[in-house]
């Protein structure tokens, strides 16, 4: 390991201290020490690992640093736009959410079940009461059956009440499975921005039919860091969700996801390059033209611009090919001076 340049022990835990401080980590041994391994050896491949993700004042997320080989994130952070890991959630997190909803699903298939099941029985029970009830009259409508009356006619009204009962049970039951389904559309939702998420992106790549001709882009917005530090997160927040709408309603029907931190994803079905690219540039130049103001301080807070990265290719590529390519052409909008859109080479 190449050692840190001749500075004292004071000044290396005020450089780790500060980068924690940039990045939201909580001070804890793990944390420290990844730090510590990204600036005792700034020429070395994890510090330029660090160096890409982070361009352009992008903030590591717990997911980043599990990828670099620190620590693995043991909870889920808040929805606001310090932290990505609301957008990408662990698979840890996804594959015990599923597991719940399923189990959730068989309970409620198998109540329902159980519910129609018990319906017919008091139905079929009720009407042979009632069959009964009328041979018994036919039979001898006079002598010693008031008593057989009464009773029977006692647990019609029982098993009456029963199928009404099961009845609103059965209603309760669908009631049940429609909040399942709507609890599984709302974890594909990114909270902030209401759009879809990374996890919901995803999912729509692998189900586009394989031969389709397809593009990816991310946009990602310039300087965003500047915002949170200088207006705080709440109007950061506020940026986020009123660029991600833009995004969405100049991309002209494609998916549209926050796909982590202050970067968007685009995915454009049977949509060639050229056209993917002017479609990202429109959204580019109307996220430019709008004019944010402080809302507290009514302070202007300057012109907001994106940049974007594109890339086309057939759906049966894996979306880690075609998410580089893009991320490629993002990086170089990046160094050519930023608000621009780039389509990967």
């Amino acid at each position: 390991m190449v050692e840190f340049p001749r500075q004292k022990d004071a000044e290396l835990y005020e450089a780790v201290g500060q980068f924690l401080a940039d990045h939201k980590l909580s001070i804890e041994p793990a944390n420290y020490a990844f730090a510590y391994r990204v600036l005792v050896d700034p020429a070395g491949p994890l510090a330029r690992s660090v160096a890409d993700l982070t361009d352009g004042g992008v903030r590591l997320t717990a997911q980043d640093i599990a990828q670099l080989g620190g620590p693995a994130p043991t909870n889920a952070a808040p929805a606001g736009n310090g932290d990505a890991a609301s957008s990408r959630p662990s698979s840890e997190l996804i594959v015990q959410a599923d597991a719940m909803i399923a189990r959730a699903e068989m309970q409620v298939a198998d109540f329902s079940q159980a519910v129609r099941s018990i319906h017919a029985e008091t139905s079929g029970f009720g009407r042979d009461l009632a069959a009964s009830a009328a041979a018994m009259r036919q039979a001898d409508p006079v002598t010693g059956t008031d008593e057989v009356f009464r009773l029977t006619a006692t647990m019609i009204d029982r098993a009456n009440v029963a199928e009404r009962r099961m009845a609103a049970a059965e209603q309760e039951a669908e009631a049940l499975r429609s909040a399942l389904d709507e609890a599984r559309g709302t974890a594909r939702l990114d909270p902030l921005t209401e759009l879809a998420n990374r996890r919901a992106f995803d999912e729509a790549y692998d189900a586009v039919p394989p031969g389709t001709p397809i593009a990816l882009a991310l946009c990602d917005i310039d300087h965003f860091k500047r915002v949170n530090d200088d207006f705080g997160h709440a109007v950061g927040d506020r940026v986020l969700r009123a660029v991600g709408l833009t995004i969405a309603s100049e991309s002209a029907g494609a998916v549209v996801a926050r796909y982590g931190g202050e970067e968007f994803a685009i995915l454009f079905i049977g949509v060639d390059l050229d056209a993917a690219v002017a479609l990202v540039d429109r959204a580019r130049s109307a996220v430019a033209a709008r004019r944010f103001r402080s809302r507290k301080t009514d302070a202007p807070i300057g012109v907001i611009t994106i940049s974007g990265g594109v890339a086309a290719g057939m759906s049966d590529e894996p979306r880690e090919v075609l998410y580089a390519r893009a991320d490629a052409a993002l990086y170089r909008a990046k160094a050519a001076g930023r608000n621009r859109a780039f389509s990967a080479a």
